[in-house]
């Protein structure tokens, strides 16, 4: 047996025998959903080629809701839209399985915004969505601390230069521009009450919840922006990580070096 095979027999025993479940998600869960996970420079700019040149942290900014709304909102619109008719992939049917395994439940811990686990029927009210949701929207303007659903915006946008060429959602206290309610770089504007309220329940979940073994799995979180994966480390006996690049582990951790669906999968056969 090799160390992928033992790794994933182990990861399968630690989620059997655990008392409470933390799911941590990073941008590699979507990948097997169709979805860019920003890997890099090259990976942001294979998703958007009219970018190439600028990073990430450059484009994914609030300034240009000020500057340049046109391409603000074809960045966003774009993403919203894909995020909106893209299928979470098979991997997240066995992740809400799993959920229901342990006596004290489980939790999500998220720093995607694509809004795939509430897709996917996980309960909202175990879902901590930390840089908030595309889905939702807030005044640039913050002229009030209003946060309302995306759901009937659809934004017009120019895919090859990636800019808004329709009207652009607006607030409905004041009528000025809206942006989506996600925490982007650079970002003292975001309104994060939503995600606050999401936080205060994860807290307690954690406080309250009659545990004895936690088991956390992390899937697809980077290390570029660590928030997945320090929370996975510190809050849990056991850590799975599955990533096919990042897969170090600390002493506590299981790796499992693989894409999410695949590793997802293979470790619900062996938990039969």
């Amino acid at each position: 047996m090799d160390d992928l095979e033992r790794n994933l027999e182990r990861a399968a025993a630690a989620i059997d025998r655990a008392d409470a479940l933390l799911i941590g998600a990073g941008a590699g869960m979507g990948v097997d959903s169709g979805l860019p996970d920003f890997r890099g420079p090259e990976g942001f700019w294979r998703a958007y080629q009219a970018f190439r040149g600028k990073p990430f942290h450059d484009v994914s900014n609030p300034v240009w809701f000020d500057r340049d709304p046109e391409q603000a909102w074809g960045f966003f619109g774009h993403r919203l839209h894909l995020y909106r008719n893209a299928e979470p992939h098979g991997g997240y049917a066995v992740l809400r399985r799993w959920c229901e395994r342990p006596a004290s439940g489980a939790f999500v811990f998220t720093s995607n915004v694509d809004g795939h686990f509430r897709k996917a029927g996980f309960d909202e009210a175990r879902l901590f969505e930390v840089h908030g949701s595309i889905h939702h929207l807030q005044c640039v303007g913050q002229c009030s601390r209003a946060i309302w659903s995306a759901d009937d915006v659809e934004v017009d946008v120019d895919v090859e230069t990636v800019r808004a060429t329709s009207e652009l959602p607006t607030c409905p206290t004041c009528g000025g521009l809206a942006r989506p309610n996600v925490l982007m770089f650079g970002d003292y504007e975001w309104i994060p009450d939503r995600s606050d309220e999401q936080e205060r329940r994860y807290v307690e979940w954690r406080r309250t919840a009659e545990v004895r073994y936690v088991v956390a799995v992390e899937i697809g979180a980077g290390t570029a922006v660590p928030t997945v994966r320090s929370e996975c480390a510190q809050a849990a006996n056991r850590l799975v990580r599955i990533n096919p690049r990042d897969a170090d582990v600390p002493a506590n951790g299981i790796s499992i070096p693989l894409p999410a669906r695949e590793a997802l999968e293979r470790i619900d056969e062996l938990l039969g």
